[in-house]
């Protein structure tokens, strides 16, 4: 066995550095929070290159004395803790003394601090851990740190990182992390000499809020509750403002920002039965408890926390925030049209649109509006109308076109004519060439359908549509039932995968804006030539904004937002192995929004189209998700349920 040494101060410091400092986002979030645990009520942090090549937070806090500015670069220094007793009731947002030491240890640092009172400040120059340089300096009340070159020392760990777009757009959710787990403070970023966040600092959640998300936050939902000795506040969205991920939660515990399955499933419970599959409510919470009830040290980036009383907690968070979208006046619900002066019933599918009851009598209806758009029951209405009204007769024609075809083809041709009841075979005469066809009908008086000749090997036929969204198909003694929105989805990935070109765009007459997260927001910028592969044009628009120019064509401009932001948490959640599975990823998402909707109205002719490729191409089983697409229900398990077997 290898002899066992203890490691040198600076390799200790590297490993604590990969436990703590991840990229340029990890660096900013502790001094952020140290320049918090000093006091400041104004911070300013600034970054060139996403980070890694500088780095500047100012703050206008205590400061250091010279002594305590040296001694604050050693490991497990800190001004948090005195005994071990203080472990169990920690209520700063630093404690462990780590983190200076780590990011030191890789980085270059320069350091300018004063605290109130004294003539002049201290400056210290840092390299890889070590003090190159000490000077008393003039700098106002405070502290400033700079950090650059950022793992230059350790390029193991810089060929980890992503693009300077990336980088920046992790610092800025770092900033907007500690805006909102502090209102009380004026937070202001800089990326690239360029402003990018300002918060007023003045004490309101709501000022921050508003100030981060924009409009989407004026719409959120105030909660404010106590549960015991628990205190919940902040805001939420309401089911309508449902979003495609979980990327807008965003959890506070004592100011501190931190990822908790409990409390994320104690939040989407006081939404259950309020939300379609597959949408998140979006949050910003604050949960304040007794420092005693919750142990922050568990995670060297203190973004794991466990609470003493689990239940407590799921109980406060849930109760709070269904309190509070049951006290919200515009909440969803179930509305009716207000009675018109003029009487128009409802009217069964089955029966004509212009029927009117027997006890009323029928009053012209108000004129339509032809250029507004129909709602679904009008539109079901509507296509009932067309096909309950008068037929052109249907013989006539048929006798029409044998003649013609009998001119032309001298044979005489037997063609079947479907009454209401049995076929009939029908052999008209051809009348001499002076002489004009007759238009008269042939056969049964009544109005017939010609019969359209099927290929011989399809014995199936489709038998109607189910809810609006199943397809009923008959074969032999089987039937089928075909989910139109799995199946059209599978079709149109198919058709998308199978074409490795750029896939057809169309552009929008009004460009559509979709607001992000800064992290979404960056990862779709720095992927453009992707996003031009799959259709969409887009360009940023500022304040986590991207404008939608184009988009692919088979996809619907009301979708195009929902897609874009499925796109951006696809690329967001990695795999990127290859570029054809991140393409395939977002094919996925593409041919979804495209797809047919469940519970939407179809056309007739499209779920016959639907229906017969299904049914001709065993291949299609699943959709691009995994569930199945058609399921069969057999004429013996039928007969079964009502007891004929």
């Amino acid at each position: 066995m290898p002899k066992i040494i203890q490691l040198s101060p600076h390799i200790a410091n590297l490993i604590a550095a990969g436990e703590v400092v991840e990229r340029p986002a990890s660096v900013v979030k502790e001094l952020l929070e140290n320049a918090v645990d000093a006091g400041a009520s104004q911070i300013t942090v600034e970054i060139r290159d996403g980070g890694m090549t500088f780095l500047r937070v100012t703050d206008n806090g205590c400061g250091m004395h010279p002594e305590d500015a040296r001694t604050a670069f050693l490991r497990h220094a800190t001004s948090k803790l005195r005994s071990a007793e203080d472990l169990a009731a920690i209520s700063t947002m630093g404690f462990r003394g780590e983190a200076l030491a780590a990011i030191a240890s890789v980085s270059r640092i320069d350091l300018l601090t004063k605290t109130a009172g004294a003539v002049s400040g201290t400056s210290l120059q840092l390299e890889a851990g070590k003090i190159l340089d000490e000077a008393e300096a003039g700098c106002p009340e405070g502290t400033t740190i700079i950090v650059r070159d950022l793992f230059f020392n350790t390029p193991a760990r810089m060929k980890f990182m992503k693009s300077d777009t990336v980088e920046g757009g992790k610092v800025s959710g770092a900033v907007q992390l500690q805006a909102l787990a502090h209102p009380e403070v004026a937070f202001r970023f800089l990326r690239d000499g360029k402003e990018v966040l300002s918060t007023p600092g003045k004490g309101g959640l709501e000022a921050a809020v508003y100030c981060i998300y924009g409009r989407e936050g004026g719409k959120m939902v105030k909660v404010d509750s106590r549960w015991e000795d628990y205190h919940l506040y902040g805001y939420v969205s309401k089911p309508t403002d449902a979003r495609p991920s979980r990327a807008l939660q965003t959890f506070f515990v004592n100011g501190r920002p931190v990822r908790s399955k409990i409390l994320i499933a104690a939040f989407e419970e006081a939404y259950r039965n309020q939300l379609m599959v597959g949408k998140f409510p979006s949050c910003v919470l604050h949960l304040t408890l007794p420092a005693t009830a919750v142990d922050v040290n568990v995670h060297p980036a203190k973004t794991e926390v466990k609470f003493l009383n689990e239940k407590a907690v799921f109980d406060c968070l849930h109760y709070g925030v269904l309190g509070g979208l049951n006290k919200a006046p515009d909440r969803p619900q179930v509305q009716f049209k207000p009675v018109q002066p003029t009487i128009t019933p409802t009217v069964p599918p089955s029966r004509p649109v212009t029927a009117t009851t027997s006890k009323e009598p029928a009053v012209p209806a108000k004129k339509p509006d032809f250029f507004r758009t129909m709602s679904t029951q009008e539109y079901r209405s509507f296509s009932q109308a067309l096909q309950d009204a008068p037929k052109p007769n249907n013989s006539a024609a048929a006798a029409t076109v044998l003649a013609v075809e009998r001119q032309t083809h001298p044979v005489v041709r037997s063609v079947a004519v479907t009454p209401s009841a049995a076929p009939v075979h029908v052999t008209p005469t051809l009348p001499p060439k002076e002489e004009v066809p007759s238009l008269a009908p042939v056969g049964p008086t009544e109005p017939v359908q010609t019969v359209l000749p099927m290929p011989e090997e399809i014995h199936w036929r489709m038998v109607g549509e189910l809810y609006n969204t199943y397809i009923i198909v008959e074969q032999g003694e089987e039937a089928f039932l075909i989910d139109k929105h799995a199946a059209h989805e599978r079709i149109l990935f198919e058709k998308l995968k199978a074409n490795q070109e750029v896939i057809s765009s169309q552009a929008l007459l009004c460009p559509v804006s979709c607001r992000l997260d800064a992290e979404g927001t960056s990862v779709l910028l720095s992927n453009l030539p992707l996003m031009k592969e799959l259709g969409f044009e887009i360009e940023e628009f500022g304040d986590n904004t991207v404008l939608i120019r184009q988009i692919p064509m088979d996809l619907s401009p009301d979708d195009a937002v929902d897609a874009l932001e499925s796109l951006a948490t696809d690329l967001i959640g990695g795999r990127r192995e290859k570029n054809s599975n991140v393409r395939d990823g977002l094919l996925h998402t593409v041919a979804c929004k495209a797809a047919i909707k469940a519970g939407w109205h179809t056309d007739h002719k499209e779920l016959q189209k639907l229906a017969a490729l299904v049914m001709e191409n065993e291949d299609l089983k699943y959709c691009p998700h995994g569930r199945p697409i058609c399921v069969t229900l057999s004429k013996k398990q039928l007969e079964k349920q009502f007891k004929r077997s």
